[in-house]
């Protein structure tokens, strides 16, 4: 092999590259046959406070949250509110996937831990909204505020 093409992946990478799926995969089987414990696996802590909410977007790509009797509390037109539509996408599609008709309530809730959650139990929804971001997290937090 003296004229090797100059294109081809080096004969180490590819070794490289096979150990480390080895090495993975052995490490992933330990811990499944000796019942290692998870970590960093979120718990759901108790909730203290929640509320209902009914969120409709528009063609505009609006979404504005209401109460299930109708209050106006935010829109996604709101500044830092950008969220609340994102979310009332999720919402949404999820419902389309489950063939879930009309606007039933879905809930905002507060955990013990200060975690914020939306629970939809129309589809059994949860997402716990921690990594989103902090302004997109107060979006929410506000609601129950």
């Amino acid at each position: 092999m003296r004229h090797r093409d100059k294109e081809m992946v080096p004969r180490i990478l590819v070794q490289a590259m096979f150990a480390l799926m080895a090495a993975s995969l052995a490490i992933v089987a330990y811990a499944q046959w000796f019942d290692v414990p998870n970590r960093g696996v979120l718990v759901e802590a108790p909730v203290v406070q929640s509320l209902e909410i009914v969120m409709e977007g528009n063609r505009s790509g609006t979404y504005e949250v209401r109460t299930p009797d109708g209050t106006l509390i935010a829109s996604s037109s709101d500044e830092k509110g950008g969220f609340l539509g994102v979310m009332g996408r999720v919402v949404e599609r999820e419902r389309f996937k489950n063939n879930v008709t009309g606007n039933a309530p879905f809930q905002v809730v507060r955990r013990e831990n200060g975690n914020i959650a939306i629970i939809d139990d129309t589809t059994d929804l949860r997402v716990e909204l921690i990594g989103y971001g902090k302004d997109n997290v107060a979006a929410f937090a506000r609601l129950l505020d």
